[in-house]
């Protein structure tokens, strides 16, 4: 099992035991959740996290939706910490969009 919050603190480069952006990567996290929600990935009634206890495992055990872990680091890194460069900030927005359309796909005909 691994830490959702843990998991997205890494791919953003914080460690584990630096816990002063938790409450604003949460919000990004749980943000991000709302439009998979939309998407027709997870639950019906949605899914949130709280801290680092909650696991991916919760929320998805289609391997086909492993694309969601790179959705949310994509969210998130665009939210805390946007690149400098326009032309970057437009991959990681087409990336987000091609990653948005195979969750979709997999929602609604997994």
């Amino acid at each position: 099992m691994s830490s959702i919050l843990n998991d997205i603190k890494h791919t953003l480069g914080i460690t584990e035991d630096e816990t002063a952006f938790d409450i604003d990567l949460i919000i990004f996290i749980n943000g991000t959740f709302a439009t998979l929600n939309q998407l027709g990935a997870g639950a019906d009634i949605g899914y949130q996290i709280t801290g680092p206890d909650n696991q991916w495992e919760e929320f998805f055990t289609d391997a086909r939706l492993n694309a969601v872990k790179t959705y949310i680091f994509l969210c998130c890194k665009m939210a805390f910490n946007p690149p400098d460069s326009p032309g970057l900030m437009q991959a990681l927005e087409r990336q987000k969009l091609e990653h948005e359309y195979r969750i979709n796909v997999v929602a609604d005909y997994g």
